[in-house]
Order: structure tokens, then sequence, then C-alpha cells
């Protein structure tokens, strides 16, 4: 058989780990000479396969999808990390697909995996969880470096682009250039002016942007504000020293304050004031409420309460037909919910043998990522050891009056810094050692209590959040419920379709 080899790094870590482009080429190239497979073209690349536009690779997939109309291929892959880290790329879905239908064959060498027409559900579950799991472990250790930012912000540092108003400047600090952030002599006073126009509850928005426009203020890029970028600034604490983060939450940063905070909360009070809406009423919550779609014109389906002359009570859907294109049909919430009951006490089937044997057989195909992972925490115990070894000498240069106290604060609080980097990534390559193989574990205990977990959840709310995350695209067909299950329980499932998946 032909073949095409793959090999792609997109960070310095993945070669200092072995993952190396000529490490992958030959890894690659010794597997091919094993099976005897006719090497017809190889692909190299630096490329990050985070990226919706991944140009090199789409030459690869045009390249194979040519090849492939003339005869069966193999795709060979060092390890399944190197193909993508995630699910959702629409290039594994083609590539996939292409092996599923004979077309080619997908090969990842050091994970002893092969993706073809002739695979069993637990080999698609495998390749499933692959994809999962190398997602999952470059998430946890992009958070580790973000983690490192987590000193900063103790310090008062702000981290993201600097407001109007502020400029970003470079500062000597004997002689290490630092960054920091300073008021912006041409801008800064006529935000000041923003805060006190409207202080005064006698401006509207359009009113301050047609104000301070006549004034002079515009954006870096030379435009005039618009009305939503004058709100923004008057909502926005940072001018009064309180730096606003979605993820980390407020804290007080360390440079000039704009305005002072008696002014920042009297223009808050002026915006309640306005906005000000009247009460309504909180709608009655219901299982699949935002969860539906109607598949012939995709308005949502809405919920509603009847009640029969015997005082009964019964919850129906129907079509909104915003879009006035559909007859409204009105479907029983108990006929929603058989097809999802079917799905849960399918999950139900898979026995605690079946689950305990997978694991088993998952774990063995993750041992290349074991071994990734000791690498790099004794790596880190190694450079960690050094740092600690360089500051027992800092203290002693301290001690012997070759250097003095400021040199000494300056490089101790670099060195500090350091180990606290160091133990954040110990700390996350550690978890992710232990996640990794856990993962699989959960993902099947959670499929297999599906039914249990629903059923025990007494709140609407619960039971649609459950939903959400189990099912994907719900659609009703005139009165029947359309989905299909979320990655990976959609190969959970073909476990209990597969009894004797153990004996292949």
């Amino acid at each position: 058989m032909k073949a095409i080899n793959v090999s792609r790094v997109s960070t310095e870590e993945q070669k200092e780990a072995g993952n190396s482009l000529p490490a992958q080429i030959e890894r690659i190239d010794s597997y091919c000479k094993k099976k005897s497979f006719d090497v017809i073209k190889s692909f190299s690349f630096d490329e990050s396969a985070y990226k919706d536009r991944r140009d090199e690779f789409d030459k690869l997939l045009e390249y194979v999808q040519e090849v492939a109309k003339k005869e069966k291929i193999a795709v060979c892959f060092d390890k399944v990390d190197r193909l993508s880290r995630s699910v959702f790329d629409k290039r594994v879905a083609i590539l996939f697909e292409m092996a599923t239908m004979g077309k080619i064959e997908l090969h990842f060498v050091s994970d002893g995996q092969m993706i073809n027409d002739q695979m069993s559900a637990v080999e698609k579950f495998q390749f499933s969880m692959s994809l999962g799991l190398a997602k999952y472990y470059s998430d946890a250790i992009g958070d580790a470096v973000k983690r490192s930012n987590e000193q900063k912000r103790r310090n008062g540092e702000w981290t993201g682009p600097v407001r109007l108003g502020y400029l970003n400047v470079t500062l000597d600090d004997e002689k290490r250039l630092r960054k920091d952030v300073e008021i912006d002599p041409e801008r800064g006073y006529l935000v000041q002016k923003m805060f006190e126009l409207y202080a005064t509850d006698q401006y509207s928005l359009e009113a301050i942007r047609n104000k301070i426009t006549e004034l002079g203020l515009r954006t870096r890029l030379g435009n005039k504000l618009s009305k939503s970028g004058v709100e923004n600034i008057l909502k926005d604490s940072f001018y009064c020293g309180i730096a606003m983060s979605k993820k980390y939450g407020n804290y007080a940063h360390r440079y000039p304050k704009l305005i002072a905070r008696e002014l920042f909360d009297k223009c808050q009070q002026v915006r309640s004031k306005r906005n000000i809406n009247p009460h309504k009423t909180l709608s009655k919550d219901f299982i699949f409420k935002g969860l539906l779609k109607c598949q012939n014109c995709g308005c949502s389906m809405s919920a509603e309460i009847k009640r029969k002359p015997s005082g009964l009570t019964f919850t129906y859907y129907s079509c909104t037909n915003a879009k006035g294109i559909c007859k409204r049909v009105y479907i029983p919430e108990k006929d929603l919910l058989k097809p999802v009951y079917e799905v849960l006490e399918r999950f139900e089937s898979i026995s605690e043998d079946t689950q305990s044997q997978l694991v088993e057989e998952l774990r063995k195909s993750t041992e290349m990522e074991v071994v990734f992972h000791k690498a790099q925490i004794n790596r880190i115990q190694t450079e960690y050891k050094n740092t600690k070894i360089k500051q027992d000498r800092l203290l002693d240069a301290l001690l012997d009056q070759s250097i003095t106290k400021d040199i000494y604060d300056k490089k101790h609080q670099e060195l500090q810094d350091q180990l606290q980097t160091l133990e954040i990534e110990m700390s996350e390559h550690s978890k992710a050692d232990y996640e990794y193989q856990n993962t699989v574990a959960t993902v099947i205990s959670v499929a297999r209590r599906a039914k249990t977990i629903f059923e025990n959840s007494s709140e609407p709310a619960r039971k649609r959040q459950f939903l959400n995350y189990i099912l994907q695209n719900p659609t009703v067909n005139g009165k029947k419920l359309c989905f299909t299950i979320a990655s990976p329980f959609n190969l959970v499932l073909d476990l209990a379709n597969t009894p004797n998946w153990l004996r292949e």
C-alpha cells in the first residue's frame, strides 16, 4: 500500500520532549518500512492545531483527497495529537469519514492505533477519547501558563489592553526595561470630563458623545467614539482604580487614578436610575426550555401548561412560528421524553465489567502520554532544584557583602517568580498525569448512571442542564424529537450496542 507521512510541531516544548520534526519523521519512516508501505509523499510543517486556519494541513488534505480518488492509501501520523487537538476540527471529520468508507487508512505510529473501515466500536471510542484527552492536556498546561500571570495581578498590574485615556510606556528601571501604564496627557482629561458631565444627570449618552467629540476626543485609530463606546467607558471602574476581570474577579490596580471613586459611584447611580425597568414576573420553568428548535423553520419551540376539565395539568410544546410558515402543532412533553428515556436506558445496559475492562484497555493505549508527563515532571524537578541552589548562593553573596541589598532583593524576587511558575507547572502536570487516566472512567461512569441522574433531578432546570450535556442539536420534526448524542457519549452508546466488543 502507498503511504503519505505527516509530521507537525507547534511549540518549543514539543521539540524538547522528543516530538521534533526529525524525531517524528524517523519514527514514521521506520513504521512504514516494517509495514512495507511505499511512501509517495511526506509533509512536515510547523503549525498550531488550535487555529481555525490551518493552511499547511489544508494542502495535505487536498492532496489526500486527490490521491484517494485513484487508490486506497495510508496516511501516517506519529500520534493522534499530531492530527488535531480538537474533536470539532472539520478536517478530522473529513479524514475519519474517508477512513470508515475504506478510501484511506489513518495510522498513528506511537499510539498504536489504526482507523479504517474494519474498526470496532472500542477502537472508535479510543480514537475519540485520544482526541478529547489531547485537547484536555493542552488546556491544562495552558491554564498553568495563565496562572503564572496571577502574580502580576497580585502586584496590581494589568495584563489586558490599555484603556482610552491611558498609555502603555516602557520605563528604564536600573537598566532593566519594564512596561507600565500612565495617564494619556492628550486624552486623559477629556475622559475625565465625560464622567463629570454624566454625574450631573443633565446629559444623555448621545449628548455627552457629541460634546466630547467637539472637544476633540478620538480613539487611538482616530475615530469618533460611538454611543456604546461612551457607555462602556462610564461603567468601567478601571478609571477609579479597580481593574475588572470576568475570569479572575476585580482587584485594585497600581496605576494613577483618572477619577475619584466618589465620582464613579455617582455615575453608576445615574445609570441605575435610568435603567430601571418594570418588574417582569419570571416565566415558569420547563425541562426543554430553550433547547428545542423546529426542524421545519428553525424557530424556537415554546412550552405552555394546559389544564384539563378534571383539573389535571399537562405541558405541551409548539413552534413559535415566528416566520409564519408553520402550522402550530402541540406536542406533549411526555412524548418528547420517550426517546430520551430510551437512550438513557441503553446507557444503563453497560455492565461494570465492561466499564472496567474498557478503561484498562484505554490506559494501555495512552502509555506514551504517561511517559511524556513523567519526563516533564522530572524536568521541572531539576529546574526547581537548580533554582533553589541559586537562591542559596545569592544569600551567601549577600552575607559576604559581595552584592548590595538592592541587588539581592531584585534577584531574589526573580528567582521566587521562577519557583512559583515551576510549582504551578508541577501541580498541573501531576494533576494531568492522574486526570488523563481518570477522564475515561468518569465519562463511562456518568453515561452508565445517566438515567438515575436525570430521574433524581427534581427541578426542571437541573434536568435541562443534564440534557444539554448529553444531547446535541435537538429538534422537533412534526411530533417527533430528533437529536444526536454528544461526543464522547455517542461512542459509549456504541458499546451498549456491541456486547461482544471484548472478543474482537
